[in-house]
């Protein structure tokens, strides 16, 4: 107590007087120094300013009042000064007995060792003795005096030993038996040293942002922290290194991933690719590792897999491409790691077997079911490996196949149409829908219609020798425009796709009916184009709308106008001329009725009950039809004639012929249940009308004979005639004896008891169907006129080419009527010889010449 100064105790928890470069007061300072204890920041820091205390007993005085006398407190104890005894003696605490060079390295020492021990407890997971406040200030003194380099090298040292003895034997214990122990053992110590690395770097930062930022000789201290840990636990070759288990667990991962194992960690899988993205070995140790095992997965699924059917392949590669994806998406991988997986996949599953993927069969099949997900899956599948286009083949072959098994069906010739073009629009939603909309397959599908359409074999299974398509394709036409789209299946209907593609086409939506409709019919015209012969369509279509004209059967005038424009736009004004005139003779015949009934009425004519309507046509416009004699009524008769007798006076030189095949009219007749109106034929009315003669008989009846002597009708057309009276739907006569047939040993009498809900009943469907016979004798004029034309096309090339070999003759006559129907070079070469024996040519040698 009564030394002078005494020495602080040894030991890193001593109080040192903080170097200062301010001078000491003197032992005879009336100052006591109170030992702090804060400690400074650095060498260089000022000492903190310690305050003079005077004596208690004393009181302050101010300067202002100057030498004024001092007031003594009588109140206050008396001091310890007493002067006949002198001054006490002064102690001073804490006296510096040492030079200030011998603090400073006792400081530095001192906080080497501080950071020393703080590096142990941290790596114990432990919190330093010492605040982190205080060893920051610590680096920052060592740095300043000029050590960094060595504190630098001892933080390696210490951190390199750690990882090396500690954290390494502690992965190895704590490590099972298989990879993925070993995986989560590392990545454990993985988050305990990213965890003790961030506490080291903010004990250390001075020297990070000061020595290390401008050293390029020294990694930074993250860095070194992530380098010390990928050498020591992924690198080093010193004993076992768990890296390469590691790196084993990871694909094991993902292996029970692919193979739906739920041992799958995904979070695990996840972090773990996150950490050697960090240590920077992901490209270089686990990239290789990973392709390579996938690499074996992809052969050992596809050789399990292409034994099942096509449709199954497909969908397994389909699952495990996006599996893949979603992987390489969902847990980190580099876009390297995915591009190459990808293609490497794409390799194994697809080129590798392309021969299964495109096998015609199999492809004939999904297209057969309309497996519309598997053929997108499939086309996509393709795709990735740039080998789409060899899907044409199969498709194109497979559409020749379905497509001649519908036209060359003889029992279902009435559904052909329909059939084609349900099939067309399977195939246009497979390209729209599962094709992308790829223009090729569009075009493979219409040379594969094109083909099996104009196919020979169609011709000789329907012995027609002309286009049985064209005939069907214009009676499927004749059925929309006479019955709207109720008589269409739903499946040809637009869906809501088509919808928006007419309104962003700038088209009427198809939600409308008449826009409906006015797509069927291009649908229709679709199968028309690829028709080489369309003189079959002409001549088939211009029967059904004379029927559709003559008796007010169509749905839709502006349909059928409609249609005209389309067709004189796709083949010409030629072809319409004629479809054209028939359209004008209507509005002809019914000027012409207005001014007949003028007339009538003009000279005197009583009215009569028989309202009378004559279509007026051009022979050379509208088809041919047989002539027939009809015992027509009375009443009709006359008014016939006085027609008749109008016209010719009328239009000097012209001849009418009348046709009773078309002629139809309302008749009225009474039943037991009440009066009817019946919408029949010519024929079918003057049948009727023979059974009142026999109305005042009560069992009278008409024999088949006395049918035929009184109404001109026999054969063919008066069994039809009464067979659609007596044997339809609609009976109004009955016939005996009971039976589907007409016999000419039958009787009929009126069925009394006819009933019917409705008050006018159509009857003359008949007239709207064509017979076997008329359909043969269509076919063998439009094959006689296509050898007229041959003969005309023929004659028109050689003027203009006075002389010809036979090759070229014939390959320019195909050429010149192809649009009209394909003629064979066998038929082209029977008219040559025609055109030589009528000295319209001559044969020369190898050349034929124009004889003018």
């Amino acid at each position: 107590m009564n030394s002078p100064a005494s020495s602080p105790p040894d030991g890193p928890s001593s109080s040192f007087a903080i170097p200062s470069k301010r001078k000491s007061t003197g032992a005879a300072s009336s100052q006591t120094l109170q030992p702090s204890n804060q400690r400074l920041a650095g060498p260089d820091n000022k000492r903190p300013k310690f305050n003079s205390h005077p004596d208690q007993g004393v009181p302050r005085m101010s300067k202002v009042l100057g030498k004024r006398p001092e007031i003594v407190d009588l109140t206050r104890p008396p001091t310890a000064f007493q002067p006949h005894k002198g001054a006490k003696k002064l102690v001073i605490k804490n006296l510096r007995t040492t030079s200030q060079a011998n603090d400073l390295a006792r400081y530095y020492d001192a906080t080497k060792q501080e950071l020393v021990e703080a590096l142990q407890a941290i790596f114990e997971q432990k919190q330093p003795r010492q605040p982190l406040e205080r060893l920051y200030r610590g680096v920052e003194d060592l740095c300043r005096h000029g050590v960094s380099k060595e504190l630098y090298e001892t933080l390696r040292e210490r951190c390199e030993a750690y990882l090396k003895n500690d954290v390494r034997r502690a992965i190895l214990a704590e490590a099972g038996s298989s990879n993925i122990d070993m995986l989560r053992s590392t990545y454990k110590h993985w988050v305990i040293w990213n965890a003790q690395s961030t506490t080291i770097r903010s004990v250390f930062s001075y020297l990070d942002r000061s020595f290390l930022l401008s050293n390029k000789d020294f990694q930074q201290i993250n860095d070194m922290a992530i380098t010390l840990f990928r050498r020591i636990v992924f690198v080093s070759a010193q004993g076992f290194n768990p890296g390469v288990k590691t790196l084993d667990g990871m694909c094991d991962l993902v292996d029970y991933d692919r193979r739906g194992d739920t041992r799958f960690d995904p979070a695990l899988l996840r972090d773990s690719i996150s950490m050697l993205h960090v240590l920077n070995i992901y490209g270089k140790s686990f990239e290789p590792r990973f392709l390579k095992a996938s690499k074996r997965y992809y052969e050992e699924f596809a050789e399990e897999q292409s034994s099942a059917s096509l449709k199954s392949y497909i969908s397994g590669c389909e699952k495990l491409l996006a599996r893949e994806d979603f992987r390489c998406n969902a847990y980190n991988f580099d876009s390297t790691t995915k591009r190459q997986t990808m293609d490497d996949a794409h390799f194994l599953l697809i080129n590798n077997y392309s021969e299964k993927l495109l096998d015609g069969g199999s492809i004939n099949k999904l297209l057969d079911e309309n497996a519309l997900e598997s053929m997108k899956a499939l086309y996509d599948l393709l795709r990735l490996s740039d080998i789409q286009k060899r899907l044409k083949q199969p498709w194109e072959e497979y559409i020749k196949e379905a497509g001649s098994a519908i036209v060359n069906d003889t029992s279902r010739g009435d559904e052909m149409v329909v059939r084609l073009l349900e099939f067309r629009r399977s195939l246009d939603l497979m390209i729209r829908d599962a094709f992308n909309r790829d223009d090729e397959f569009t075009y493979s599908m219409r040379q594969a219609f094109g083909s099996f359409i104009n196919d020979k074999k169609v011709m000789s299974a329907w012995k027609t020798g002309t286009s049985k398509v064209g005939e069907m394709i214009a009676k499927y036409i004749d059925m929309l425009l006479r019955g709207g789209l109720k008589t269409l299946p739903k499946a040809l209907l637009s869906d809501t796709k088509d919808r928006i593609d007419a309104e962003q086409s700038g088209q009427a939506a198809t939600g409308d009916e008449d826009a409906e409709l006015d797509r069927q019919l291009d649908q229709a015209l679709e199968l028309f184009r690829f028709i080489e012969g369309k003189d079959v369509f002409e001549a088939f279509y211009k029967q059904d709308l004379a029927r559709r004209l003559l008796m007010g059967r169509s749905a839709s005038a502006d349909a059928e106008r409609s249609m005209l424009a389309k067709l004189k736009n796709e083949c010409g004004s030629n072809f319409t001329h004629n479809l054209e005139q028939m359209f004008k003779d209507q509005q002809i015949a019914r000027d012409e009725m207005t001014s007949y009934k003028a007339w009538c009425e003009g000279n005197g004519h009583a009215k009569s009950s028989l309202d009378l309507s004559v279509n007026i046509l051009s022979a050379a416009a509208w088809p041919t039809y047989p002539d027939t004699q009809l015992s027509l009524p009375d009443d009709v008769a006359t008014q016939i004639e006085r027609f008749e007798a109008y016209y010719i006076n009328k239009h000097t030189g012209r001849r009418l012929t009348w046709k009773h095949s078309l002629a139809h009219c309302v008749v009225k007749a009474r039943f037991n249940k009440g009066p009817k109106e019946l919408l029949v034929s010519a024929y079918q009315a003057v049948v009727l009308t023979l059974f009142n003669q026999i109305e005042s008989q009560p069992d009278g009846f008409l024999a088949y004979q006395q049918i035929a002597d009184n109404s001109g009708l026999s054969g063919p057309d008066l069994d039809r005639t009464l067979q659609s009276l007596a044997c339809g739907k609609i009976r109004v006569l009955t016939k005996r004896p009971k039976g589907r047939d007409v016999q000419p040993t039958d009787t009929f009498t009126v069925n009394k008891t006819f009933t019917d809900p409705k008050y006018r009943v159509k009857i003359n469907q008949i007239q709207l169907k064509e017979t076997k016979e008329e359909n043969q004798e269509t076919h063998e004029r439009v094959a006689q006129d296509r050898q007229f034309e041959c003969q005309a096309a023929i004659v028109r090339i050689m003027k203009s080419r006075k002389t010809m070999t036979h090759a070229n003759l014939v390959a320019e006559v195909i050429n010149q009527t192809k649009a009209r129907g394909a003629i064979e070079p066998a038929e082209i070469k029977k008219n040559i010889e025609k055109l030589i024996e009528k000295d319209y040519l001559e044969r020369e040698g190898g050349a034929y010449t124009y004889l003018a």
